[in-house]
């Protein structure tokens, strides 16, 4: 897609030596479906559609750096050269398609060894024993579970926290063999890192918890090491929960998130893509009644106090919408992700709404021949 001077959402916008060709990122959305963490056609044809379909990036849902770090049986896995292998069509398949092929590393801790969410999205239960899905161990900085009924979590030892670390810097070297362009670290949604940074999960009394500088050493250290690994050429984001929002009463707060915005880009890290919430309850469920783009307020804060680049994701469905927060400043790129399960062609739709391709020139040329053509024929329908 070219480059458009007359639309913010379809300029092109360069991050160390990677050009995104416009602001659209598909943010990693986990399907649940892949057999002992590897990648398989599902992922390719799944994650290809939404390359054709515009977007400047298709991130993979979030991938475990260890076995143990799965949210469910079914996640998505980069602890080894094999999986690196069957995610190379992966790659392949965006690439070709015209979008950075992009890579979530995440360990989903106290959050791990749980259902797939049409079986419950719960704790695992005699159903699931039934299907042969059992639970394994699971591990946090500290012995608390998610919530009553979860799995208890074994605290980890300094040892262990530090080969976690490892794992991560593992992982991003076999994520660059299996021919990714962009990397992201998960310390959201209340996840391993999540949970270090959170005080309401992190009642470590040693150098991994206590004060904010303490709580923050798990994903910094993290972050150092997955650099040392992942070329300078290539951005690293971190995505993170700005501000917990569940209803806890000393959580995570927006002011910690910009602290820790800096430190990661200090130790570089590029781009801070912003969520919020998920320390005690579901993942990506905002608690209470949302706006448009309600996370917008979390970006612009980040992004002007850090000095860092900033990616927004979380009810984004509108044009005009996403236009508005590039062309504002509000962050520098747009992740979309369910709206893009009801529309792959999201991109492409909104390029031409906004008049970035009013003739189809960027689509696939066996799509865009015929939709020319089409288009006096549907145009005054689509006015009226």
């Amino acid at each position: 897609m070219a480059d458009h001077p007359t639309s913010a959402l379809f300029s092109s916008l360069t991050v160390k030596g990677t050009t995104f060709k416009n602001r659209i990122v598909i943010s990693p959305m986990c399907t649940y479906s892949a057999e002992e963490g590897l990648a398989s056609d599902w992922h390719m044809i799944h994650l290809s559609q939404f390359a054709m379909g515009g977007a400047a990036a298709v991130f993979t849902e979030a991938a475990a750096v260890e076995p143990r770090g799965k949210i469910t049986h079914g996640d998505l896995g980069i602890w080894s050269a094999d999986h690196a292998k069957a995610l190379k069509p992966v790659t392949a398949a965006i690439a070709k398609y015209g979008a950075l092929p992009a890579i979530q590393l995440a360990h989903a801790g106290r959050k791990a060894s749980m259902q797939r969410p049409w079986h419950g999205n719960g704790a695992m239960d005699k159903n699931d024993a039934a299907r042969g899905e059992m639970p394994w161990d699971i591990v946090a900085p500290s012995p608390e579970p998610l919530r009553d009924g979860w799995l208890m979590p074994s605290e980890l030892t300094v040892g262990e926290i530090i080969a976690i670390e490892d794992q991560f810097a593992l992982a991003a070297g076999h994520a660059l063999d299996a021919g990714f362009e962009v990397l992201e670290i998960h310390s959201a949604h209340g996840y391993l890192s999540h949970t270090f940074l959170s005080p309401t999960s992190n009642q470590r009394n040693d150098a991994y918890g206590g004060d904010r500088a303490g709580r923050m050493r798990f994903p910094l250290e993290t972050a150092e090491k997955v650099r040392a690994v992942w070329p300078d050429d290539k951005p690293l984001f971190v995505r993170i929960s700005s501000v917990d929002t569940d209803g806890v009463t000393e959580g995570w707060q927006l002011e910690d998130s910009v602290v820790l915005a800096s430190e990661l880009k200090a130790r570089g890290v590029d781009v801070i893509d912003c969520s919020s919430s998920g320390i005690s309850g579901p993942a990506t469920a905002a608690q209470g009644k949302t706006s448009l783009g309600y996370r917008t307020a979390y970006t612009s804060r980040i992004g002007s106090e850090a000095d860092i680049t900033t990616m927004v994701v979380g009810l984004v469905i509108h044009a005009e919408h996403a236009e508005a927060i590039v062309d504002e400043g509000q962050a520098d790129l747009v992740a979309i992700g369910r709206e893009a399960l009801f529309d792959p062609y999201w991109a492409r739709h909104a390029a031409h709404k906004l008049g970035a391709d009013p003739k189809f020139a960027d689509w696939p040329e066996q799509y865009g021949w015929w939709l020319v053509r089409r288009e006096p024929l549907v145009s005054e329908y689509r006015e009226a």
